[in-house]
């Protein structure tokens, strides 16, 4: 792995272990093995050896409560001795392997046999040379100075194919490198929090040491083994290791073993950190397989993909941010079809390739019958032993003009324009806060068709603040003043607020004089700090008089609960219970409630009704979220059952109950308004009560008054779409979704079942692809099911993070809208790369095939067909990939699935320009040597000199394909192509770069390029016929598309080609169908293939360093989704291909690799 494998790593760390073993109390290898037991195992064995995680603590020099001192030296001596928290990466591709990587290419390849053949023969001088006997079919024998000038056509070819190797291997190269760079910010950004000299401080992951003191809460993906030392109701997922989908609770006493890359997912606490990197349980398994990587890389030698670029480095221990949730994906989730694109362009791609097969092959085997017949059998000339090699040169000319046609008949710009669109979009969307992880995840936005979105953070802008309060029997507009609140009830009511909220949780000065104050940790609980402080009160001291170490119980907030609550000892040893939550849930487990003299009342149930309808309904229609904060006394003996929680949780008493508003974030309406303006449905799917959710739905512009819509509670939603047994049934839900657009009160199940009922709907004619934000450890299953699932950077947990495939770095609605502006924009890229690129190719086959059939040579030769190859596809693909995208593509419906690539209106473009480019260049052909008044190019002999003529053809070609690149930036039918063509200005560098090079290999391109230099006037009517494209895409735009009723369209999707979701889960199913056609022979594109389908898949390998543990994590995760379990073969297979991954240049899940269980 990397520069140093991992047994080198070993032994090195071995060797200091030894020299600095006696520093500290416990070594290394002891450590590693305390970290291998489980559960009771582990207590046994750490109360033999070191007597308890205290007595660990001292021999590892740490304090429980202050941390280490974090001093320099004391930090880079653990990282010596112990190991520092990153798993050395596997090194990148050097340019050079690259090179070879792109030399593979089978067109190339036939392309460069060609040109060798021809070099060879052209020094090699026959004696029968002079020999009038053997026949140069257009007789005429060439001059001596001409012979010299043979080896130049091979020479030429040759120079041409480096330079197409060398751009391949340059964009893969910078491709590569950008990915890194992406992939180290994510890394960056990944922070940790541990105490040190008794501050807590969030540091990088990889400077987690061993002996830190780590603050572990809910949603966090742990970085690194450790002890559990103090903590609350800590519950860990530890399915990426054990595969068991089941809580595990972590307590002091029974099981404190706390593994690297599992995830908590409830409660909180600290651990001591006993293992880093290498070292830790991950880290371990990852050297398994970076071990076992050197005899596979053999194996898969074979399956190898052309365009491994990047791995994508992601230490396993860093959030694993980025590659692992994708193989997860690729693996468990077999309901992601191939992306939309991608399907079409194979389809697309395959016809292409077969047909510039056909007409090579037709080509060639045209121009050797003419010649054998003309030769042999019209001309009655013997074959002579001595003339062989001048015929065996005319077949290599045939053959090399055969190889051209084919050349420019397959699109290989085609993966090169998708990667550069994909990678250029990505760049900037990091402009529009979107960070991409998953590059398909971009083309599949620009066709969404609905968005599920959260309320809190998303919709909103998550400063909470109390604008309303119900204390001592009065409804308060706004914040009481202090005076008018008795003193118990503002004692009870500040200690509740204080002691039952996170002490993570707290509000900070601001950071520049005149902004809010900055509110850290559970926005909700800072709303209700802030109230204290509105009520001129101060937390502070309150919990400094109650520290975190003497809290009693906590049962922390959870989705189920929908209440957090904790529990104190009194001075005189009775216990207090401090409980906080939604107010309905927590009013029916009321019995009293403190009146204005702070005294409690009996609380009935109808008071209770009444206390919904008078207030905490109208603060719902206000848009607030109602909290209510109430408390319970117990006795000092008998101890309650603190574990049995339905007792416990019951008889409280009500201190008050709170309106809590979060404003609606001020661009959100706009951003709404867009996305149904572009076909897309925006739903909200919130945890809040109905009310509010309903009023902030109005606010926003989810619903207007007087429509037909549903908003609906999860219960209800659940008991709708529920059949007798109560299994979901789909037709149920296919009955609410198309009218819901609110649903209340819902819970992550409630959210991933409408995801996926939404999805598998064949309600509409087109699948709907549904996108979904999400920012809690509960919202994964939702986000991995979705098409496109977004995460919140800001709010985000890890393991949100982990499940998404956009992450959005400022948590905002209008953000989502940018997406599906560039998504769309990468579709239309494509499309006009397409058009363009159709035009040529048809014009260049066509023109090859019939100059080769009437006058025995392709008007255009070998070089000048790799220099149109060049231009059409690789600056065209850079030229149009690279437009920006405008408002204009959000007044447009989605495409959807079946929509084809090509439209009518692009065939009609393509054929319409093909029909004026062919017309004008037979006419020069044939009668271009009148209106010019200059010899005729055709029929030259074999090495004869350039002509003008054929120059002028070549001329006015490339003339022609210039400004139709203009014409093909509109692909909808247009009028103005110029349309904001300056905001673009790589087009007009190409553009323009493109006409200066043309100058030059025309007027000094010589012999290499067949050009003979031209005068003013022939350069200015080859220009003029390039002028005539852009008046001629006029004529074309008048005609109707709808006339054009014959005009077939290419490349679309039909329901049957989406793979049934049973074959993908078989290995021997993994080829696609465009690969199986392609074992007849059609392996010349499919370097191109190979790229898209690379690019768009971030596979992730084990061996490229990320994905062991997601991984294991996947074969969890997987079976963690009980919805899903059913459709998945059990272990959930792993597909393993040996290419290292990068964004951009991944093997398809399709080549059908070897693959390899899931380890464990």
């Amino acid at each position: 792995m990397g520069d140093m494998t991992n047994s080198d790593f070993y032994s090195k760390n071995q060797r200091n272990e030894s020299s600095h073993g006696g520093e500290f109390g416990c070594t290394m290898e002891e450590l590693r093995s305390l970290m291998e037991l489980r559960g009771t195992e582990a207590v046994v064995k750490i109360k033999e050896t070191y007597g308890d995680t205290e007595a660990i603590c001292r021999r590892l020099k740490t304090s429980p409560v202050e941390g280490l001192p974090g001093t320099a030296p004391d930090l880079e001596k653990r990282k010596q001795i112990f190991g520092q928290n990153f798993i050395p990466p596997k090194k990148p591709k050097t340019f050079l392997q690259l090179v070879w990587e792109a030399l593979q290419d089978v067109t190339l390849i036939i392309l460069e046999i060609a040109a060798i053949i021809s070099l060879g023969l052209s020094f090699y001088h026959p004696p029968g040379e002079g020999n009038e006997g053997c026949a140069t079919a257009q007789g005429g024998a060439e001059d001596e100075g001409e012979a010299e000038a043979g080896w130049i056509e091979g020479a030429a070819i040759l120079l041409s194919v480096i330079c197409v190797v060398l751009v391949t291997a340059f964009n893969d190269w910078s491709k590569e490198k950008q990915f890194r760079g992406l992939q180290s910010r994510i890394e960056q950004e990944q922070k940790f929090t541990v105490v040190r000299a008794g501050q807590v401080v969030q540091i990088p992951v990889a400077e987690i040491v061993v002996g830190d003191i780590a603050q572990v809460k809910y949603g966090d993906l742990l970085p690194a083994d450790g002890l559990f030392i103090q903590g609350n109701d800590l519950k860990i997922d530890e399915s990426s290791l054990t595969g068991e989908s089941d809580q595990v609770r972590k307590s002091v006493d029974k099981d404190p073993m706390l593994l690297s890359g599992t995830h908590v997912m409830e409660g909180s606490g600290r651990m001591l950190v006993t293992a880093v990197g290498v070292n830790s349980q991950t880290g371990i398994i990852f050297t398994l397989l970076g071990a076992g990587g050197e005899e596979e890389e053999k194996k898969d030698k074979k399956a190898k993909q052309q365009d491994g670029a990047a791995a994508m480095e992601m230490q396993p221990l860093k959030s694993a941010e980025g590659g692992d949730a994708d193989d997860r994906k690729k693996a468990s989730m077999h309901k992601k079809e191939k992306s939309v694109l991608q399907g079409k362009l194979t389809k697309l791609a395959v016809q292409i390739g077969k047909a510039g097969l056909v007409m090579s092959a037709i080509t060639v085997i045209i121009l050797v019958l003419y010649f054998t017949v003309d030769t042999f059998v019209v001309n009655k000339k013997p074959w002579l032993p001595e003339c062989t090699p001048v015929y065996v040169q005319y077949f290599v000319k045939f053959f090399i003009i055969g190889v051209t046609v084919l050349v420019v008949a397959v699109p290989e710009g085609l993966p090169l324009a998708v990667t550069i669109s994909l990678a250029y979009s990505v760049k900037k969307m990091m402009k529009d806060n979107n960070l991409v992880r998953h590059l398909d995840a971009c083309e599949t936005m620009g066709n969404a068709t609905a968005i599920c979105s959260d309320k809190t953070g998303t919709l909103t802008t998550n400063r909470m603040t109390v604008v309303q309060a119900y204390v001592g029997d009065v409804h308060y507009k706004e914040i009481p003043d202090p005076s008018s609140i008795n003193t118990k009830t503002m004692e009870l009511l500040i200690n509740a607020i204080a002691i039952n909220s996170a002490y993570t949780t707290k509000i900070l000065p601001p950071e520049k004089e005149g902004a809010l104050p900055r509110q850290v940790g559970n926005k909700t609980e800072c709303g209700l700090l802030g109230f204290v402080l509105d009520l001129k009160q101060d937390y502070e001291p309150v919990r400094s008089q109650m520290p975190e170490e003497k809290l009693y119980k906590v049962y922390t907030f959870n989705s189920v609960r929908k209440s957090m609550s904790t529990v104190i000892k009194l001075p005189d040893e009775s216990f207090r219970m401090y409980s906080k939550g939604a107010s309905e849930i927590v009013l029916k487990k009321c019995c009293k409630i403190l009146n204005g003299a702070g005294e409690p009342r009996v609380f009935r149930p109808r008071d209770r009704d009444e206390m919904v309808k008078k207030v905490i309904e109208p603060m719902a229609c206000d848009g607030l979220r109602t909290i209510c904060v109430a408390y319970r006394d117990f006795p000092s003996s008998p101890e309650p059952d603190w574990d049995n929680e339905n007792d416990i949780l019951n008889e409280l008493t009500c201190i008050c109950v709170v309106g809590i508003e979060d404003p609606v974030r001020p661009e959100v309406p706009e951003a709404i308004r867009k996305c149904q303006r572009a076909g897309i449905t925006v739903r909200m799917v919130t945890g809040d009560n109905i009310n509010t959710a309903r009023a902030i739905a109005i606010k926003c512009g989810i619903i207007h008054p007087g429509e037909d819509f549903l908003c609906l509670e999860g219960k209800e939603f659940n008991r709708r779409i529920r059949n007798e047994k109560g299994e979901i049934e789909q037709e149920r839900i296919d009955k609410i979704w198309p009218k819901l657009r609110v649903l209340a009160r819902s819970s992550p199940t409630d959210k991933h079942t409408l995801v996926k009922g939404i999805i598998d709907s064949t309600h509409t004619e087109q699948r709907q692809v549904v996108a979904v934000t999400g920012d809690g450890t509960n919202d994964g299953p939702a986000l991995k099911k979705a098409d496109v699932g977004f995460a919140m950077g800001i709010a985000g947990t890890d393991v949100a993070k982990e499940a998404s495939d956009i992450i959005l770095t400022d948590d905002n609605f209008s953000s989502i809208v940018k997406a599906v502006m560039w998504g769309r924009n990468v579709y239309d890229s494509i499309s006009k790369f397409l058009q363009f690129q159709l035009t040529v190719n048809v014009v260049a086959v066509i023109v090859a095939f019939t100059g080769a059939c009437i006058t025995q040579d392709s008007p255009l030769k070998a070089v000048q067909m790799l220099w149109v190859n060049l231009i059409m596809d690789t600056f065209a693909s850079l030229a149009l990939a690279t437009e920006p995208p405008t408002e204009t593509l959000l007044l447009r419906k989605p495409y959807g699935r079946n929509k084809p690539l090509i439209s009518r209106t692009m065939m009609k473009n393509i054929l319409g320009h093909a029909v004026y480019q062919l017309a004008l260049i037979f006419t020069l052909l044939f009668v271009g040597e009148k209106m010019f008044q200059i010899d005729s190019g055709r029929n030259a002999p074999l090495h004869s000199p350039p002509s003008e003529h054929y120059t002028i053809i070549f001329n006015t070609f490339v003339m022609m394909q210039l400004f139709n690149e203009i014409n093909a930036r509109k692909i909808h039918g247009e009028r103005n192509v110029f349309d904001g063509i300056f905001r673009n200005p790589i087009f007009c560098t190409i553009v323009l770069g493109t006409f200066a090079i043309q100058i030059v290999i025309v007027q000094f391109g010589g012999k290499p390029f067949s050009c003979s230099p031209l005068q003013l006037d022939q350069w200015m009517w080859c220009i003029f016929i390039g002028l005539g494209e852009l008046v001629w895409g006029q004529v074309i735009a008048t005609i109707p598309t709808s006339r054009l009723k014959f005009l077939k369209e290419a490349g679309r999707l039909t329901q049957k080609e989406e793979i049934p979701e049973e074959e993908l889960n078989e290995d021997v199913e993994e080829i696609d169908h465009a690969e199986r056609e392609l074992r007849r022979g059609q392996i010349l594109w499919f370097r191109g293939l190979n790229r898209i389908q690379t690019q768009i898949e971030v596979v992730n390998t084990f061996k490229s360093g990320a994905s062991f543990q997601g991984a294991l994590r996947r074969q969890s995760s997987v079976t963690s989704q009980s919805q899903d379990v059913a459709n998945l073969s059990s272990p959930s297979r792993v597909s393993l291909s040996n290419a290292l991954s990068s964004p951009t240049s991944l093997p398809p899940a399709a080549a059908g690799h070897p693959r390899r269980e899931g380890v464990p």
